[in-house]
């Protein structure tokens, strides 16, 4: 850009990610197969105020959030991989390494679910793979796996141009789909229920809000992708206009594809429909071939979110393992400067959870619900950190507004929170049950520093989430005993 100085540029900048490689990340993370899921995610619990309600708030709270990514990647640039960075730094080594552990795991969860919905898709073609949990599905998704695996194994840069082929790809069918429908939109059909309260299973307006909460921040879980990969970033500027970039585009996109739906098929009937359910309103409006091509721009897309997530998942615990918040096995490198052994952690878990796809007869909608309960944590402290420097003045120039940037921080913060809130009990349960066996792993990268491992207060927060993670698991056993 004309505006880039000396200091904007890393060292090594030529081979590294400039802004289109950076922007395709924020996109190719965010875009996979939450938005082809859309149109029946928010009809089954919603009415088309309470949607339109419903991406308000997202709109607000996930700006807030795309403004504090913006504002920590020039305010903080020796802060890499993000969300987890920025924890560490505002609130000490432990919740730090919380907000890392819990992105890993969102991401590499988010991966299994990506995995599962691709063969669901294909099923349209091959029926044996049926809901994508079947035998066939999971060999399928398990040779999926390891070939991206080796993919990235040839180096990041490579990965990224890849990703960036697949990015445009994938957003030209949903361009298509939304001019499509957009015509044949009937106004009759939208306005007949618009509050929903036609459908009395739908609850009050609140209701039906908070049942769309999850389902837009799955769809917005990546708008950090940039920052995740700011040390590799050519152009440090390039984080922030990545990501307003990458948000612009997607707000756009969910906005229309799930509210137009519902100009073409009611909410009764959208709310029912298989998924992807993007494939059933555009073969209503123009026949078979509108399903199949949606139907290959799925498996397009989630190819494309899963090769971005990979590279995300396996870069958070990578860094962190080298700045000593993980243990140090996670920094092992190749030659190529790829996070081998945490690559190789990462993508076992997968196959390992794909396995139990296979016995659980895991959903993709119960995967993608824990994935958006897991991000929650660097979510939240990501809004504090920035609402913390502005509070304390610290990397602002004397004299320098900081109410605005206080302001955004809270608002962030808040949205995360009640984000939290409309979850409900049973994915902070699963949350718990997945955060405590983290403390072991901070445990063991504490002492490899030689450092201590607790404050008071940090024992205290371990304790607590160890209880309530052994409490949780306790409760879905009897549950599971119980539906035997």
């Amino acid at each position: 850009m004309s505006d880039m100085t000396v200091s904007d540029k890393s060292p090594g900048a030529g081979d590294k990610l400039r802004l289109g490689a950076l922007a395709a990340l924020v996109i190719g993370s965010m875009v996979g197969s939450g938005v082809f899921s859309l149109p029946q995610n928010m009809a089954a619990g919603a009415g088309p105020l309470a949607i339109l309600i419903g991406w308000g708030i997202t709109a607000v709270g996930m700006l807030a959030l795309v403004f504090v990514y913006q504002s920590l990647a020039l305010r903080k640039p020796e802060l890499d991989a993000g969300p987890y960075a920025y924890a560490k730094a505002g609130f000490g080594p432990f919740l730090g390494f919380n907000s890392a552990w819990g992105y890993w795991i969102s991401a590499w969860v988010g991966n299994v679910s990506y995995a599962v919905v691709v063969f669901s898709a294909l099923s349209y073609f091959f029926p044996a793979f049926g809901d994508g949990n079947t035998w066939q599905a999971v060999l399928g998704a398990s040779v999926l796996v390891w070939a991206v695996h080796f993919l990235i194994l040839g180096g990041v840069k490579q990965a990224a141009v890849v990703n960036t082929v697949v990015t445009v790809a994938k957003i030209a069918p949903i361009v298509l789909f939304v001019l499509v429908v957009a015509l044949a939109f009937k106004v009759d059909i939208f306005s007949a229920d618009f509050s929903g309260k036609g459908n009395a299973s739908l609850g009050t307006v609140m209701d039906q809000v908070k049942s769309t909460m999850l389902v837009t921040l799955w769809v917005f879980i990546g708008i950090e992708g940039a920052s995740v990969y700011s040390a590799r970033a050519a152009v440090r500027r390039d984080i922030a206009r990545a990501t307003v970039l990458g948000f612009l585009t997607c707000i756009i996109l969910y906005a229309l594809v799930s509210l137009l739906s519902l100009g073409i098929i009611s909410q009764a009937e959208l709310g029912q429909m298989k998924n992807p359910s993007m494939a059933g309103v555009m073969e209503a409006v123009v026949g078979p071939w509108g399903a199949v091509l949606i139907n290959l721009a799925l498996v397009v897309s989630v190819l494309g979110a899963y090769l971005s997530w990979t590279m995300l998942a396996a870069e958070v615990p990578h860094v962190a393992g080298k700045d000593g918040t993980m243990p140090r096995f996670f920094a092992k490198e190749n030659d190529r400067k790829v996070p081998v052994t945490s690559l190789l952690v990462t993508n076992a878990l997968v196959q390992l959870f794909l396995i139990i796809t296979l016995f659980a007869q895991s959903t993709y909608q119960a995967l993608f619900s824990i994935a958006s309960s897991m991000i929650l944590v660097p979510y939240i402290f990501s809004g504090a950190y920035a609402a913390k420097l502005a509070l304390t003045g610290e990397n602002y120039a004397a004299g320098e507004n900081r109410i605005g940037p206080m302001l955004v921080g809270l608002l962030a913060t808040v949205y995360g929170i009640w984000l939290v809130y409309a979850a409900g009990l049973s994915y902070l349960f699963m949350c718990a049950v997945l955060y405590a066996p983290g403390v072991v792993f901070y445990i063991w990268a504490r002492k490899e520093r030689q450092e201590r491992s607790f404050t008071a207060i940090e024992a205290i927060l371990a304790v607590a989430l160890v209880l309530a993670g052994l409490y949780a698991a306790y409760e879905m056993w009897i549950g599971a005993v119980s539906a035997l």
